[in-house]
């Protein structure tokens, strides 16, 4: 009998462990869990067609978003959603949790960065375009959030208008892409302001 109280004394000992230790992984958040992410409603009205917003999807979209591309961390705590319209306007976002909140800031600058400098760089390797960008300026959401816009004409074609919202809140970093063919005053600043503070806000 004492053996048999032994054993139940251990399993019950053994059972309240396991389930220790399992509330205590449920309480702990996953540093690769997705971040929040916009929804189409969320992104400056079109016009005359709805948006259309695909699933939050882990790693990087292909091909990765314009400006941007090789410097978006790879990584399991990358996820992405892209969304879309009936007509030329898309946009993306991509979001990720890094290991620290000084990472996180470098990480949101190297983007802030390659946003401001996104005109020149292009025009480098496309001679004889035209190119042109503006910093919008922060809005006050997240711990960092910085707008900009890149405009760009190849000879000969259509012009090309993007918003880019660079966005730090804690240790995640995310940046949202808007697009669509015009030029920077085509763009819909206000209401991508509007777009970055629901994006920093989800996070």
């Amino acid at each position: 009998m004492r053996t048999r109280s032994a054993a139940a004394a251990t399993t019950a000992a053994a059972v309240a462990l396991l389930t220790a230790a399992a509330a205590t992984a449920a309480a702990a958040p996953s540093r690769t869990a997705a971040p929040g992410f916009l929804t189409a409603d969320d992104l400056p009205p079109h016009a005359t067609s709805p948006w259309y917003e695909g699933a939050v999807t882990k790693g990087l979209p292909d091909p990765e978003p314009f400006c941007v591309d090789g410097a978006l961390p790879d990584t399991s705590s990358t996820y992405h959603r892209l969304f879309g319209t009936d007509y030329d306007t898309h946009a993306s976002q991509v979001a990720t949790t890094t290991a620290s909140v000084k990472a996180a800031d470098k990480l949101a600058s190297k983007l802030a960065d390659r946003a401001a400098g996104c005109a020149a760089d292009w025009l480098r390797d496309h001679p004889g375009s035209t190119a042109s960008w503006d910093d919008y300026g922060t809005v006050d959401a997240g711990d960092s959030t910085h707008l900009y816009g890149v405009h760009t004409a190849p000879p000969e074609s259509e012009h090309g208008v993007n918003l880019f919202a660079v966005i730090r809140k804690g240790t995640k970093v995310t940046v949202v892409r808007w697009a669509e063919m015009g030029t920077l005053p085509d763009a819909p600043v206000a209401a991508f302001r509007t777009t970055a503070t629901k994006a920093a806000a989800r996070l």
